[in-house]
């Protein structure tokens, strides 16, 4: 079982190991392909917001959020392979805040193209933090692993 697991694991992660390394590989000075990706939908999702809210929000560095994604994707999928939970967090917290973000099916209409590429997309991520979740709650209900004290076997007499 233990292998299963760290192989199971390590596919799981990989998605994230190779984004976050073509990510960093396009990074740039401008933040490479990512940002300008980014750039329209987060201008969009802070007017939408503030809007709802009836505030004004704060300027977002492009450049530093696609940076913030890069050691979220990586440092939480390398911790995630070893089984370690925070691993799970960080890549939780990533999912949670860029799903919405990148995947914005709710600004089309069911019968243009791009809205069941994009709600695909979207429930795609929202499998991962399933995933994610599982792997977490899995973690915590294993009991902790205990040292057994060895009985001393009775001489038969």
């Amino acid at each position: 079982m233990g292998f299963a697991s760290f192989a199971g694991r390590v596919f799981f992660a990989s998605i994230f190991i190779l984004s976050a390394w073509q990510m960093f590989n396009e990074f740039g000075v401008d933040g490479g392909p990512a940002a300008k990706e980014l750039i329209p939908k987060l201008d969009l999702a802070k007017k939408h917001i503030s809007s709802q809210l009836h505030v004004n929000l704060p300027d977002i560095e492009v450049r530093q959020l696609v940076a913030t994604a890069i050691i979220l994707k990586g440092l939480g999928a390398i911790l995630f392979v070893f089984g370690h939970g925070f691993g799970a967090l960080l890549l939780f917290v990533y999912l949670l805040v860029s799903t919405p973000l990148l995947y914005d099916f709710y600004n089309y209409r069911p019968n243009e193209p791009q809205y069941s590429v994009l709600l695909g997309d979207f429930l795609q991520c929202v499998a991962q933090c399933g995933a994610l979740i599982f792997f977490v709650g899995m973690k915590n209900s294993m009991p902790k692993r205990q040292l057994r004290r060895k009985t001393p076997k009775q001489k038969a007499t």
